[in-house]
């Protein structure tokens, strides 16, 4: 695999991490609707992912 398509993947992750720390950080502060929005970009991002990382496990293993 292309090292470009697994950085594709670590930065979605990288993303979700940083969805869940600033929805933690809003949570903290008691801006509960704020970090209810952030909660939920970092399951979408989460899933964005997950979904990428699925795809690029079955390109791996097509190709073998």
């Amino acid at each position: 695999m292309p090292t470009t398509q697994h950085s594709a993947a670590a930065e979605r992750h990288m993303q979700a991490a940083h969805a869940h720390e600033a929805a933690a950080a809003s949570h903290n502060q008691n801006d509960h609707m704020a970090a209810h929005e952030q909660s939920k970009l970092a399951q979408e991002r989460s899933r964005e992912a997950h979904e990428h990382t699925e795809q690029l496990a079955k390109a791996a293993t097509e190709t073998k």
